[in-house]
């Protein structure tokens, strides 16, 4: 079916159209015996009352809803329902609730969901979705923060000033501002003008997709008893069940969300983005289970992108190297709706110095609305973006003094007790350490012989910190308890999304109750039955829920040693585990096995009785020391991080200079990792983070024509790196200063790997051919016309 012609523009630019949604969906007749399969696999899995959902998404950026008419969608056969924003008009977010199931009377990007077909098959859906008719007035849109931030440009909230937040955001009334994170420290000013050598730049970043294997899906089922059960592939259980509940009215024992391991996550998969429609929509069709799966096309437009970034840097210093001064003032393309990605925007405003002892600083930070897909978390969290500059500028700085720009960064490193840019200390770490390991293992100020006259050699290293971004009462818990043969269950809602997150929970726990890794089952997570844990983001929880699973741990050892002295009558003191025994420091030959003792119970072998009894466990950790309370004029006060996780790269890099075609010979990558609990692990993230930042800077981005349609929604077109395109050799380095409240001392360092890697290809792109680039992605064609000016 065509479009009916819309009329000529009216004179206030706006136009209206009524458009059929699905128009430009292929045909889906031959469909049935491709999609045969899959629908007898959710048929054993949630029954043949399955029904689908095909979600009808808006063609404009800025439109206002004139009408929609269901009418011919509810005539195909097999359709149940049609459901629009009126039939669920449910705000929500988890920072700011700013988004709603369903666009209400506005559409604020192109792929917004406008309304949902449900019916029996997959087919019949997508049916009805393209006989759905929906009237727009289009209206003019913001497709930039230049756009946004101007005067006389659209205002694409206008009701900010209502919209609930959590306290430390500052949204801008009146503005696409929808938070502005400030930080003041100093005189910056004065420090400019005292300075010996004062270097200013302009660093952009593009939008970025998580290009998950795994796309977003969700089943949602509403039974007779008001009790709603979602299944999804989500990196945060209990905050979707939150969100669900507190949405569409529930209480939340009456909300259960189980997730299944999760087949690529980055942060694409934290919070809430399309698992809201599946829950909304099984309360609105009740009874059956609701399935909403997204296309490789609506994962791309309609779930969380890494935020654009136009970055502003100003920086003064002495001759001496010392960084006396800087502004970094930031300006991030959230997209529509901000409900997670101005937590980013504020993450990056705390840091943006990055990991050295700067005393004047002015730090500006803007979460700005577009009228582009919503922004959102992205491994890095915004520290990846900001570093691309801040790094980049430092080496500039470093040649304008005609200094090392490894002893420039040495000379400025951060070190424990050193003051943070919001008036905090700073906890230890092994920063200048990780900078001198990168260094030599690239033979840092050695020259490199290039294998052809017309190919250069570039080094470069940078450095790297992050703290967990997360409120002050992120709070982690596990329950545990052990089973007859003396193996072990632990109950934990974190995420296993590739990082290793169940074995390290396991080995924590082995650690001190003598039972192999091999012997503990850690369950993925269900709300009804796993302990809490806040989300799986922010690289925190190997240091949050491993703090609870060693809390939860200790008290099963306690027990244990509790039940065994009150019956032998050794002291606790001189009890402990070993081997999956219980044994006694005064008494050699004492041997008891857990397996006898941690479900029967201890028998007394004076009268027969028992004691102790099932050995279940609990654990909880909250950071109780955080707090957000600060100016929000000048970012001092409190203290919004709980610790940093520090960490230097150095990078070989060959550039042709006749074709601009780069070639990575050798990336080495320091982290502190605190303690290393599975240094196994931390060596493939190392790996695996360097990956991602490599294709980050070399090939992704993210394109929208002028009407703000995302013009590569496909893995066609949206380049990733293959095998073809790994680095000759990733040397990963493991650095342990131990963090004092870590478990065993560790940190997390799941994002930290891929923040350096994209000023790293920069900075030694100028090493080798001179040349200076300052937006990403730095493809071949982007150098080689850069060299060719």
């Amino acid at each position: 079916m065509t479009t009916p012609p819309a009329p000529p523009p009216a004179a206030d630019a706006t136009e209206v159209s009524t458009t059929f949604v699905g128009q430009a969906t292929p045909r889906i007749d031959g469909l049935d015996k491709v999609t045969g399969a899959a629908r007898f696999v959710d048929d054993l899995a949630f029954g043949p009352d399955l029904l689908h959902a095909e979600i009808v998404a808006s063609p404009h950026a800025h439109a206002r809803i004139l009408a929609i008419d269901a009418h011919l969608a509810e005539q195909v056969p097999g359709v149940v329902r049609v459901v629009t924003g009126k039939d669920l008009p449910f705000a929500f977010g988890l920072y700011m609730k700013d988004r709603h199931v369903f666009a209400q009377d506005r559409v604020r990007f192109v792929g917004e969901q406008v309304a949902a077909v449900v019916a029996r098959t997959p087919q019949a859906a997508k049916r009805g979705a393209q006989r759905l008719e929906v009237t727009y007035e289009v209206l003019p849109s913001a497709l930039t923060t230049e756009a946004a931030l101007a005067d006389d440009g659209v205002r694409i909230h206008p009701d900010l000033i209502d919209y609930p937040h959590v306290p430390w955001f500052t949204p801008q009334p009146g503005t696409n501002i929808a938070h502005w994170r400030k930080l003041r420290k100093g005189d910056v000013e004065a420090a400019f003008a005292d300075a010996d050598v004062v270097l200013e730049g302009t660093y952009t970043v593009p939008r970025y997709a998580h290009a998950a294997i795994e796309p977003h899906a969700v089943v949602a089922a509403m039974d007779p008893a008001g009790r709603l059960t979602v299944w999804s592939a989500s990196q945060s259980p209990y905050t979707q069940r939150h969100l669900f509940a507190e949405a569409l009215g529930l209480s939340h024992q009456d909300v259960r969300v189980i997730t299944p391991y999760v087949g690529g996550g980055f942060g694409g998969k934290a919070g809430v983005t399309m698992e809201i429609m599946g829950a909304a929509l099984a309360t609105a069709v009740k009874g059956h289970p609701i399935k909403v799966r997204w296309s490789r096309e609506q994962e791309f437009q309609n779930t969380y992108q890494r935020q654009g970034l136009t970055a502003h840097l100003k920086v003064g210093a002495q001759r001496d190297g010392t960084i006396t001064s800087l502004q970094h003032t930031l300006h991030w393309d959230a997209g529509a709706y901000v409900e997670y990605g101005a937590n980013v925007v504020n993450a990056a405003g705390l840091s943006a110095t990055g990991p050295y002892r700067i005393p004047n600083v002015r730090l500006d930070s803007l979460c700005v609305y577009t009228n582009l897909p919503p922004g959102g978390p992205y491994r890095g969290f915004g520290y990846s973006e900001f570093t691309f500059g801040l790094e980049s500028h430092l080496d500039r700085l470093a040649h304008e003094l005609a200094i090392d720009p490894v002893e420039l960064r040495r000379r400025n490193a951060i070190v424990a007790g050193d003051e943070l840019p919001y008036g905090a200390t700073m906890n230890p770490s092994g920063l200048r350490e990780a900078i001198d390991r990168a260094a030599e293992a690239i033979d840092w100020g050695v020259e490199e012989p290039a294998p052809a006259p017309h190919v250069r050699i570039g080094k470069a290293v940078a450095a790297f910190w992050k703290a967990p971004a997360m409120p002050p009462n992120a709070g982690s818990a596990a329950f545990l308890k052990f089973n007859e043969d003396g193996s072990i269950n632990l109950g934990v809602s974190g995420m296993e999304i590739g990082q290793g997150y169940l074995t390290a929970m396991a080995q924590i726990a082995a650690e001190v109750l003598s039972v192999p890794p091999s012997r503990i089952r850690v369950e993925t997570p269900d709300t009804d039955r796993n302990a809490y844990e806040w989300q799986t983001v922010a690289s925190h929880v190997t240091w949050g829920c491993g703090n609870a699973v060693l809390a939860a741990a200790e008290q099963a050892r306690t027990r244990i040693l509790e039940a065994v002295s009150a019956v032998h009558g050794h002291g606790i003191d001189v009890l402990y585990l070993d081997a999956e025994q219980v044994r006694c420091t005064t008494d050699p030959r004492f041997a008891l096995p857990l397996r006898d003792l941690v479900v029967g119970g201890v028998e007394d072998p004076s009268d027969g009785t028992f004691k102790g009894g099932p050995v279940v466990a609990s654990g909880r950790f909250m950071p109780e020391f955080t707090t957000t309370r600060s100016d929000p004029e000048t970012g001092q006060g409190g203290k919004p991080n709980v610790h940093y996780t520090v960490g230097a790269a150095g990078i070989v890099l060959e550039v042709d200079v006749e074709t601009g075609k780069m070639h990575v010979r050798k990336v080495a990558l320091a982290i502190d990792a605190g303690r290393a609990i599975n240094p196994i692990a931390v060596e493939g993230q190392i790996v695996g983070g360097v990956l991602q930042g490599l294709a980050t800077v070399l090939f992704e981005d993210l394109r929208f024509d002028e009407d703000g349609r995302l013009l590569n929604p496909t893995f066609t077109d949206y380049k990733i790196p293959t095998s073809l395109d790994v680095p000759d050799e990733v040397v990963p380095i493991v650095v342990e200063v131990a963090q004092p409240d870590g478990p065993f001392g560790a940190r997390g360092i799941g994002e930290h790997t891929m923040i350096a890697v994209a000023p790293l290809v920069a900075n030694a792109i100028e090493d080798a051919v001179g040349v200076r680039v300052t937006s990403m992605p730095i493809t071949a064609e982007r150098l080689f016309l850069a060299m060719d000016a």
